[in-house]
Formats: C-alpha cells, structure tokens, sequence
C-alpha cells in the first residue's frame, strides 16, 4: 500500500520511469491531506469558547472528513491497479482480427473501470471542499490558514482528477459511456465552480482584516 510508504520511498516512486504510482495517486493524495486538514481544523476548534455555538456542526464535519479520509486512502491505490490493468489490455496480442477484437474489449473495459477511480476522486473532492468552505466559517481562527490550505488541496484533487477522467475518455470508444461521464465531471466541476476562492477569500479576511 502506498500510504504505508515512507514519503521519501513514494517520492522516488513518483519519479521513476514507472507509471504508477501517477497523477491519479497523487490526486487522491490531495483529497486525502485536504480530508486530514480539515479534520485537524475541527479537532482544533472543538472545545474552544469561541466556537462553542458550533459544536454540534464542528463533530458532523469531523466525521464525515475522516470518513472521506479513509476513502480517498483507499482511492490511491485503486488508482494503481486500475492503471495497471489498463497496461495489461494494451500488452495483449493483435496478431490477427479475433484478438484485435478481445484486446479491444478488454481494453475497453479497463479503461471504463478506471475511469471510475478519478471519477470517486472527483466526487469526494467536491465533498470536502464543501466541507473546508464550511469549517473555515465556524472554526477557531488560530487554525484558519489550515481551513484554507485544505480548500486549495481539495479543489488541486478535483482537477487533477479531472485530467485522469479526460485522457481515459479518449481512448474509450463507446460513445454512450463517454457521454455520460463528461456530463457527470462537467457538474461536478460546476458545482465547486468559485467554492476555493471563496474559502480563501474567507481566510483572507479573517487573517489580514484586522
């Protein structure tokens, strides 16, 4: 597993001539450290007076960050194997019309199967982006700059994810399928659309307003 990884071994990892681990391992790394902030910030605001109103929603955020954490642990290396089932379609012979036509399905579907991966990616990005928008609203101000540091890896894990769905799509030939995942990543980038800069607008106020 590759959270079990020193950072430095993962790093030289990144590096290397391999493809994995790659961008969607890193975009899910950006989602799960954006999840790890905001869940710091609630931790560090719960308890406080100042934020003692908010209590209840402080406790809500906190559990679902670190739910959102474990899932988008889960997400970087899902991202790998999806890869590298992607890689064994493209090996596959072609030496003659019957196993251009399985090497063709089967790269299909891999390539279908991993695009689901950014796709989650993509998904629980906009999730605690909302999240880190909301806390950097309600939590103890001594933490706030974390609040936005976790907007701008949120939103990073949301585009980054993007660029995973794109080029997939391009090898996929099924037009249906393609179709509906464009509209899906299309929402999904509506929908945050303005989210960071408004969390950091918010963090700007609070640490250069006074």
């Amino acid at each position: 597993m590759i959270l079990k990884q020193a950072v430095e071994n993962f790093l030289d990892d990144l590096s290397s001539k391999s493809p994995t681990p790659g961008g969607g391992s890193v975009a899910a790394l950006s989602g799960a450290t954006a999840a790890a902030l905001v869940s710091m910030v609630c931790n560090l605001s719960i308890g406080k007076k100042s934020c003692e109103s908010n209590k209840d929603e402080l406790e809500q955020i906190l559990a679902h960050s670190e739910k959102l954490r474990e899932l988008f642990s889960e997400l970087i290396d899902q991202d790998v194997e999806a890869f590298d089932d992607v890689m064994n379609a493209f090996r596959m012979s072609k030496n003659d019309d019957e196993e251009k036509l399985l090497r063709n399905e089967a790269l299909n579907h891999s390539l279908q199967k991993a695009t689901y991966v950014p796709i989650r990616t993509m998904e629980h990005g906009a999730e605690i982006l909302t999240l880190a928008h909301r806390v950097a609203q309600i939590c103890n101000r001594n933490v706030i700059s974390d609040a936005g540091v976790a907007a701008i890896m949120a939103e990073s894990a949301v585009h980054s994810a993007y660029f995973n769905v794109a080029i997939n799509l391009e090898n996929i030939d099924e037009q249906e399928f393609v179709d509906r995942i464009e509209n899906k990543t299309e929402q999904i980038m509506d929908d945050i659309e303005g989210l960071a800069d408004e969390t950091i607008e918010i963090v700007e106020d609070i640490i250069y307003g006074e």
